[in-house]
């Protein structure tokens, strides 16, 4: 058995009273063993001004004297005093500390304490931020817990105010969790703690009934005398309302009696008791040696070191953030004006050359005749032999020539077709209006000059009428080929990103060029997208976003004259170019799988269903006579017959027809 296991210190004396030690006489030295107080776990309690914080510095003076360190968990820079008469650590936030410390230095201190048998003062009544106090803590315990697995010193750990890091309501942070593992674990290591409290109702009951030993000082309110009646008994709870300063309560494992003692003065200067009117006189304190300093303000200059370069880096990367944000705003600036000079452009050519102005919907980024990102301007420049002419003739001609038509007027069937249809204006119309089909343009080009584009009617030998190749200027099968035209041109990759867009949505051009069987790199796969772009096909909405625009280049070709289902029938009349006919059908007809919601009964044998309609549109006749089996193949039916009568009086003409 070593000198420790054996040697006791004594702190108290016996006391007269209730509750007290009826074997004991009054003034009994009252002695605790030392190992007990280093490797146990203690509980000291009492409102405030009772006397705990004296009974704490008396353990803690028996012990440096004897020379077993200490570190003090002090939350109100009260434990300074023990510098009076003995050489402490006190390492802490404030400038009256020996050092200041952070969660950096608690390896250090750990070391200092365990190996280097230094008491210290860990003091965290200076730290502003409690969280960042009880970071310190935590990091402090750790290091000893985990230094003490392999010394098995007995050292032991006394924390002020433990009813703010192990409360009994609420949750446990990581510093409460760890003062509650010590508590549990830490004597097989030779690690104790002792925590002090003035209100034992707010400490979590799991430390106070693991505790070895406990001091009841004076509790009035009535949750903390409710807490002495379930520990000790109601006796001594009625009791504990009625003790004096210094007087306490002492209950101990080794020891079968609740003895009822005094506790002694303690002998250094008492920086926590209540100031009075007397003059303040601060003692001379011992200082601590500069060698046990140097490695933590090593470790301080370090920190200082790294926070000042931190700094510098911040400051440094706030710039180039800073100047990032100023290169993104000058970027999409620009990128905005590009697309408004994009728009512009693109209106402005398409405007001077939609087919109801009597142009031919020339594209100025046709494959073959222009680059990518060039308009030829020439093909706008007139002939030499046409700009030569006699401006007079030239007018005479054009008036003959081409009816009156105001430029934003859609062709009707009697400016387009002539004959009987077409009315007179004061009864000036020429004799010959009505047997030839005028030609609409604009009167800056000729009819002789492009005899490809005529459409006067030539007789058949068996005296039918035939119309020249290709679709009648002006007329909507003219819009669409020019545009089914315009995306024949286009490379096959641009033609297969177009179908891209227009089944997946907005899509960045990568994705897009990826899908059509392009390489994933950006610079070819804008350059695919670049045709897109510049033909109004498809529209940059947000970054790296395109959409799928071939609707609205499409209504823009026709200058708002179609709209509903006569626009997205010439929609998909273009889309052709590029889509399966079909993917087009199955989408007209919104093909699905047949289940029992498409079942129609059929009554009738000669009653059939529909041509692929939903059966809430679907209606069903007997069929007699030819009669067609719904409403859809009755128009069918009524636009076939119009087109083979091959009358040519425009009255008698279908819209889909016209258009």
């Amino acid at each position: 058995m070593t000198d420790t296991e054996t040697e006791t210190i004594t702190v108290a004396d016996v006391s007269d009273g209730p509750g007290g030690d009826a074997g004991a006489d009054p003034g009994t030295p009252v002695s605790l063993p030392v190992v007990e107080l280093l490797t146990g776990r203690g509980f000291v309690t009492g409102k405030s001004g009772s006397g705990k914080s004296n009974t704490a510095s008396v353990l803690v003076e028996n012990l440096l004297a004897n020379n077993f360190p200490v570190l003090v968990v002090d939350t109100d820079g009260e434990y300074y005093g023990l510098k009076e008469e003995f050489e402490l650590l006190h390492a802490g936030a404030d400038d009256e500390c020996d050092i200041q410390v952070s969660p950096e230095h608690a390896e250090k201190i750990a070391s200092l304490a365990l190996e280097g048998n230094v008491p210290i003062i860990l003091d965290v009544s200076g730290y502003l931020d409690d969280d960042e106090a009880k970071e310190l803590l935590l990091s402090v315990a750790r290091h000893l817990f985990a230094k003490e697995k392999k010394l098995k010193k007995p050292f032991l750990m006394l924390v002020e105010e433990v009813h703010e890091y192990i409360p009994e309501g609420g949750g446990l942070d990581e510093t409460g969790k760890m003062l509650i593992k010590i508590g549990k674990r830490g004597r097989k290591h030779g690690l104790g703690i002792v925590g002090i409290s003035q209100r034992p109702a707010d400490v979590k009951k799991d430390f106070i009934t693991q505790c070895d030993w406990l001091v009841w000082h004076r509790l009035t309110w009535n949750n903390d005398t409710n807490v002495v009646s379930r520990i000790i008994d109601a006796e001594h709870a009625s009791a504990v309302e009625d003790l004096g300063d210094g007087e306490a309560f002492l209950m101990t494992d080794w020891s079968e009696s609740v003895r009822r003692v005094q506790f002694h003065r303690k002998r250094t200067f008492d920086a926590g008791a209540t100031p009075g009117l007397d003059d303040f006189e601060r003692p001379e304190l011992k200082s601590i040696s500069d060698d046990l300093v140097s490695d933590l303000r090593e470790i301080s200059d370090e920190q200082e070191r790294r926070e000042s370069e931190l700094a510098d880096l911040r400051q440094e990367v706030e710039k180039k953030e800073q100047r990032i944000r100023e290169l993104e705003a000058e970027l999409e600036e620009a990128r905005d004006l590009s697309r408004m000079a994009d728009r512009f452009a693109q209106a402005m050519l398409q405007k001077a050359e939609a087919p109801y102005r009597g142009g031919e919907g020339r594209n100025l980024a046709r494959a073959g005749t222009v680059a990518e990102d060039q308009a030829e301007l020439h093909e706008y420049e007139p002939d030499d032999e046409t700009s030569e002419a006699d401006p007079a003739e030239a007018t005479t001609d054009d008036a003959d020539d081409h009816p009156a038509i105001e430029p934003n007027e859609w062709p009707t069937p009697g400016a387009v077709g002539g004959g009987d249809g077409a009315e007179e204006k004061d009864g000036d119309a020429t004799p010959d209006a009505s047997n030839a089909q005028t030609e609409v343009t604009f009167g800056g080009e000729a009819a002789d000059e492009e005899p490809s584009t005529s459409v006067e009617s030539e007789e058949k030998p068996d005296g039918t009428a035939s119309t020249p190749d290709g679709p009648e200027p002006g007329t909507r099968e003219a819009v669409v080929a020019r545009l089914r035209a315009e995306i024949d041109g286009l490379p096959d990759l641009s033609r297969r990103m177009l179908a891209h867009y227009r089944t997946e949505g907005p899509a960045d051009p990568v994705d897009a060029h990826v899908a059509a069987g392009g390489t994933p790199e950006g610079p070819m796969a804008y350059g695919r997208n670049r045709p897109l772009r510049t033909a109004g096909f498809v529209e940059h909405v947000e970054e790296d976003q395109y959409r799928y625009a071939l609707p609205d280049r499409v209504a823009e070709a026709f200058d708002g004259h179609l709209d509903g289902d006569a626009l997205d029938e010439a929609v998909r009349d273009v889309e052709r170019a590029f889509v399966d006919g079909e993917t087009l059908a199955a989408e007209a007809t919104d093909v699905r799988a047949a289940d029992e919601r498409d079942e129609v009964e059929v009554v009738d044998d000669d009653v059939v269903g529909d041509d692929g309609f939903v059966d809430e549109d679907a209606v069903l006749v007997e069929e007699s006579g030819g009669a067609p089996a719904s409403a859809d193949d009755a128009t069918r039916q009524q636009m076939s017959s119009g087109s083979e009568s091959g009358s040519d009086d425009p009255t008698s003409r279908t819209d889909a027809e016209i258009l």
